[in-house]
């Protein structure tokens, strides 16, 4: 019966949305989709709809962390809402993103430096597009040591960052498709449908070893979450400016 519940509550909020700026009741719950801004931690975007909520307050929370250099879809959760967060949080997610071929960095996308450099004029294109396919499935990677995942209580990237050594776990995930859209070398567009938990970053850092080569993460876009995608979602500025508008008439912020 939760389980039918949360579907029936999902489809209420999907259909709402589509009207983008209906009455919200931010405090019974309001599930929001936020088009996250590129250097924005997630963190970041709950801080600044907490913020504007006041003098509300309210539990706000995201479903599923986006790194600062990756945009897209982000769900936001207010209120009674965010005792769903884990359901949301779940669903499978598709990406977008633009790799770098015979490059590789320490957080394996743009954020560190180069560290080793790697010779791609013999790669062909059938080469990189068939190497897709021993991706798909379950497969096992290990998280980027510049990562949130916690090790005994304390973020991996904190530990990289003082250039200590980060013990990394295998984790188990799931890749339902991964395909190759562009290949302009060194630059490789992909798509991404995949599980919770997967890391693009490592995705693309064993892809380039599996072409006896190197790669890291230029660009990443979450495209989709569960039925929840990109196309609908609100601006942060959009949506801030939206609850702005709401405090100048009395009684309408709930």
């Amino acid at each position: 019966m939760r389980y039918l519940f949360s579907i029936h509550f999902i489809r209420h909020h999907l259909d709402a949305h589509t009207s983008k700026f209906k009455q919200f009741d931010f405090t019974n719950g309001e599930l929001l989709l936020i088009n996250k801004p590129l250097t924005w931690t997630s963190f970041d975007v709950v801080g600044k709809i907490r913020n504007s909520l006041k003098p509300l307050k309210l539990k706000v929370g995201h479903a599923g962390t986006l790194d600062p250099l990756a945009t897209g879809l982000l769900i936001i959760c207010t209120g009674k809402l965010t005792k769903q967060i884990d359901t949301f949080q779940a669903e499978e997610k598709e990406y977008t993103g633009t790799m770098i071929l015979g490059a590789t960095t320490p957080s394996y996308d743009m954020e560190t430096e180069t560290d080793h450099v790697f010779d791609i004029s013999k790669l062909t294109h059938q080469q990189i597009l068939s190497n897709c396919i021993q991706f798909i499935g379950d497969i096992q990677q290990y998280p980027p040591a510049h990562s949130a995942v916690k090790i005994n209580g304390e973020r991996l990237y904190e530990k990289a960052r003082r250039g200590e050594e980060v013990e990394l776990r295998l984790r188990f995930v799931t890749i339902s498709e991964f395909e190759i859209t562009r290949i302009e070398l060194p630059e490789v567009d992909f798509r991404v449908v995949c599980s919770k938990g997967t890391y693009i970053r490592s995705l693309v850092n064993d892809f380039g070893k599996a072409l006896n080569n190197g790669a890291c993460l230029s660009r990443l876009c979450r495209t989709r979450s569960g039925s929840f995608r990109i196309e609908d979602a609100f601006e942060v500025s959009e949506l801030v400016d939206h609850i702005r508008e709401i405090k100048t008439q009395p009684g309408l912020l709930k």
